[in-house]
């Protein structure tokens, strides 16, 4: 299996050797009836021809166009915290990928440590599950990762482009990181460039300009996200000048890695070591222990991961260094007032109880 890096290497043709080129022939091969299978579904949904399902209260999602690591996790957050900050009762409905049977995955640990009050539900059935919320008093509905579910219909679809790869590498998987053709963003409603930090103003026009040759009329906006805090295993959460400045050891099990790293650099620590894991990896302690002692023997002071990664590991394990997560949060370069006029049509105040 490719490391996430490793696959992007590959895909984006940064990888030029005879084996590379090989592979990435093979996977041109297979993206096709792949590409085929997604625009006949989809055809099945805008014809009609497959049901589209409704409930009673606003739904709102929030999806990629590209495979994991645009920073959806965040902006979940962030929505359900503005519905809770007017005095709606949301809730956060997703298919729950990547968890152990019948368990939370890593986002539905991460939202539970920063929304404790807001209910989850993780069915692959989404409807059944978005029904059950409303059943049970939700009175907005936030779909997580849900641009390609076209079974629950929604009021507002927010797509989420990442600044570093925003166009999934121009191929459609497995050749490219396109979920879905670029065309797909004529369904979006709300198209957001994340990480726009990392791109100079011309190159965000670009992307927008690209962006509106398929969805002209969605309205734009553009996030950085910002670290704000350190939080450990057990819940502490202390300033980032407690390890700024000091060498670290970073290790993620995420879908763009390269993200994570843009982070440890605007945290301004010295980064001695760097591993990565699969998307989704469920660390065993061997595992954790065996990553503390590289870490200590770089050396470096101090292990950083992500929150996804933090909530895998058990509180009052014993490991040869300290371990801190990131915490980040949303932080609007654009858009921020446009998004929340939009946010507030499909939820009036006559729903709330």
């Amino acid at each position: 299996m490719f490391r996430p890096s490793a696959f992007r290497d590959l895909v984006s043709g940064r990888r030029q050797d005879a084996a590379a080129r090989l592979l990435r022939a093979g996977l041109r091969a297979a993206e096709t009836p792949y590409t085929w299978a997604v625009r006949w579904r989809n055809r099945r949904y805008d014809r009609g021809r497959a049901p589209i399902h409704r409930v009673e209260v606003p739904v709102v999602s929030v999806g990629n166009l590209t495979l994991g690591g645009t920073g959806k996790t965040p902006l979940v957050a962030w929505l359900a915290q503005w519905a809770v900050d007017r005095g709606l009762r949301p809730a956060i409905v997703s298919r729950g990928y990547g968890g152990a049977a019948g368990g939370e995955n890593d986002e539905a640990r991460e939202l539970a440590r920063k929304l404790p009050g807001v209910p989850q539900y993780r069915n692959a059935d989404r409807v059944a599950a978005a029904r059950e919320a409303v059943a049970a008093g939700a009175q907005i509905v936030v779909l997580d990762d849900a641009f390609q579910h076209r079974r629950l219909h929604r009021d507002l679809d927010i797509v989420l482009l990442d600044a570093t790869e925003p166009f999934g590498f121009g191929h459609v998987f497995p050749r490219g990181t396109l979920r879905e053709p670029v065309d797909a963003l004529r369904r979006a409603d709300v198209v957001i460039l994340s990480r726009a930090d990392l791109l100079p103003a011309a190159a965000r026009a670009d992307i927008l300009r690209e962006v509106r040759r398929w969805s002209p009329r969605s309205l734009w906006a553009e996030v950085a996200y910002s670290p704000r805090s350190l939080i450990s295993p057990d819940g502490r959460r202390t300033d980032l000048v407690e390890i700024e400045g000091k060498a670290v050891a970073a290790f993620c099990g995420i879908g763009n890695p390269a993200g994570f790293r843009h982070t440890l650099q605007r945290c301004g620590f010295r980064l001695a070591g760097f591993r990565e894991f699969p998307d989704h990896h469920r660390y065993t302690m061997a595992e954790l222990r065996a990553a503390a002692d590289w870490a200590a023997g770089l050396p470096a002071e101090a292990i950083v991961c992500t929150q996804k990664d933090l909530v895998k590991i058990p509180p009052g394990e014993p490991l040869a260094l300290p371990v801190w997560a990131i915490a980040i949060e949303p932080e609007f370069l654009a858009g921020r007032a446009e998004l929340e006029a939009r946010l507030a049509t499909p939820a009036p105040t006559d729903l709330r109880r």
